[in-house]
């Protein structure tokens, strides 16, 4: 690339918005960084306040450190992107929409886009690549998307994570790839953008499936069984959508799948042991305070996977079953075990 962008933003004030400010802030304070401006955007002015005094988020993963001397903390959305050059956003898939009311096509025009984002965007059904490419105009180019496998909390320790970062335009991707690598995340470059989006939002409606079958009380020898099942499905799923010849087995894919479906900071996991253990979704939401992406992804693949694509996908449907259609828990992950192989 002639100019590296320079002016980098996080927009997204949980778990995740946390740790990638964290990695980033990471390389501001390198001796060799390339980040110019670091800015955070988060939604409440009450929130940004409390950090940029007490420099932790008060919500999410507060053990981490906002080092506020090199973050710009902020609830200005319109200000961050004005003054920034390339747009990390982990807002819920289901709030993006609403979160750029404000924003126009003109506002994005030259900035990269990175989703951190592992949903559908519910109104239109839409993974993040293609609603900022329909809604604003970005050039395919000019998008990037982060997968895992990687949870915000261990990252909040520094436990040794691994991230692939997927784009079209080799120069960028390997020059945001380094803004993130540090002591304790190691970085994939990869193309796949639609496959890792996609990916990244099934594994989540998996991980509500382990949870559940957790909870009605599944073994571990069962759970084998399920997540076998569920890497099929993905993999039967992508090549539809996209007949990238990508490898399953890698860690964007079969390795997040894993991680999100028997790790104990997998929200989408503790969602779905919430139901299996009798929890009405509404409760579920409530007691976890926090979004479990693989809900709304349910819904919105159910509704996609009817509409256009037709796909044989048992698992989802039977998480679909349960938590939108109230089919008995134990009835439905008993028919499902006939169909697994």
């Amino acid at each position: 690339m002639n100019q590296l962008p320079k002016r980098i933003a996080v927009l997204g004030g949980g778990s995740w918005g946390t740790a990638i400010t964290k990695m980033l802030s990471e390389h501001k304070q390198s001796a060799n960084s390339q980040i110019s401006e670091l800015r955070w955007w988060v939604r409440s002015p009450e929130t940004a306040e409390y950090i940029r005094t007490n420099k932790r988020n008060p919500k999410y993963i507060s053990s981490v450190e906002i080092h506020t001397n090199i973050v710009q903390v902020t609830s200005d959305i319109k200000e961050v992107i004005n003054n920034s050059d390339i747009l990390v956003f982990a807002v819920p898939s289901a709030f993006l929409k609403d979160a750029l009311s404000t924003i126009t096509a003109d506002d994005l025009k030259g900035k990269f886009i990175v989703s951190a984002i592992k949903g559908l965007l519910p109104h239109s059904r839409q993974i993040v690549a293609d609603f900022f490419q329909n809604e604003f105009a970005v050039p395919h180019e000019n998008l990037l998307v982060i997968s895992g496998p990687c949870h915000a909390e261990e990252v909040a320790s520094e436990k040794l994570s691994y991230l692939t970062i997927a784009g079209l335009n080799e120069d960028m991707t390997n020059y945001f790839a380094s803004l993130l690598a540090c002591r304790y995340i190691r970085t994939i470059i990869s193309v796949d953008i639609t496959g890792t989006e996609y990916g990244a939002v099934l594994k989540n409606i998996y991980a509500v499936a382990s949870g559940i079958c957790h909870g009605v009380g599944y073994g571990d020898n069962f759970q084998a069984v399920l997540i076998s099942n569920a890497i099929i499905e993905m993999e039967r799923f992508l090549y539809k959508v996209h007949a990238h010849p990508r490898e399953i087995n890698h860690s964007a894919y079969l390795g997040d799948l894993l991680v999100t479906s028997y790790s104990q900071h997998s929200r989408n996991r503790t969602f779905g042991n919430m139901i299996g253990k009798g929890y009405s979704v509404k409760n579920a939401q409530l007691e976890m305070n926090m979004i479990a992406e693989g809900y709304y992804a349910t819904k919105s693949m159910f509704e996609l996977n009817k509409e256009k694509l037709h796909i044989d996908m048992p698992i989802a449907q039977a998480v679909y079953n349960i938590i939108y259609n109230n089919h008995p828990v134990k009835q439905e992950i008993e028919l499902l075990s006939e169909k697994l192989i």
